[in-house]
């Protein structure tokens, strides 16, 4: 680990013995900054190399949504909206008037609003999907919910739908585009015209719920569970 310039940056140095020039990445998700360089390459090297992109460092950086992890009394987005978390005299989660209500306990908040969250994403994911695949004529496989970060939904060749259950915190379309996407795989293993034409047929509006996600998705991910 290195610092650069002043607020200080961290930067994570590793060698490769694969890589054949430094590369610099940084995390959308969390900010995280890793230099990966040659075998052998001198420390001096890497930083000169660090100095020169520093300010596209920190253009990036302002770019990253900040950690937040959920509270009580505080907003946390449901569906496309903020609802305030309640903490209430109760068994289950619930939606009530405009607040998502969940068991006391500030110690298992995070556990059960995450826990809420994938039944809640399951059940509208599998209603799109089966929705979806009835138009198309074409059954799919198993459903599976996995906290991804690189991919919001994926499709195998047999079939079987992955999605990342935080698509609950999206807008419901947001929601009904991955589903349709993922479903439109099934007639095309691929993204060549054919499928987003098939894409298209299924839900519209394509175009905006991939800017959306482009744009707004990786705030979901800023959420700590």
């Amino acid at each position: 680990m290195v610092t650069l310039g002043n607020p200080p940056i961290e930067v994570t140095l590793k060698h490769s013995d694969r890589a054949r020039r430094m590369s610099l990445r940084v995390s959308r998700l969390d900010g995280g900054i890793s230099l990966t360089m040659p075998n052998r390459t001198p420390k001096r090297e890497a930083m000169a190399f660090l100095s020169d992109r520093e300010d596209w460092l920190r253009k990036h950086l302002s770019n990253v949504s900040p950690q937040q992890t959920p509270t009580f009394d505080a907003p946390f987005p449901f569906m496309g909206r903020m609802l305030p978390l309640r903490a209430a005299n109760i068994r289950r989660p619930m939606i009530e008037e405009d607040a998502l209500i969940l068991p006391q306990g500030a110690d298992k908040l995070v556990a059960r609003l995450k826990a809420f969250l994938k039944t809640q994403a399951r059940d509208h994911l599998a209603r799109a999907c089966d929705s979806h695949a009835a138009t198309l004529g074409k059954p799919y496989g198993k459903l599976t919910l996995r906290d991804t970060r690189s991919r919001w939904g994926s499709c195998t060749s047999h079939g079987d739908l992955m999605f990342s259950w935080r698509l609950i915190m999206a807008p419901p379309e947001i929601l009904d585009y991955v589903a349709a996407h993922e479903v439109a795989h099934l007639a095309h293993m691929d993204h060549s015209e054919r499928f987003w034409r098939t894409c298209e047929d299924l839900f519209p509006a394509t175009k905006p719920a991939r800017r959306w996600l482009r744009t707004q998705g990786t705030a979901l991910h800023s959420w700590q569970f």
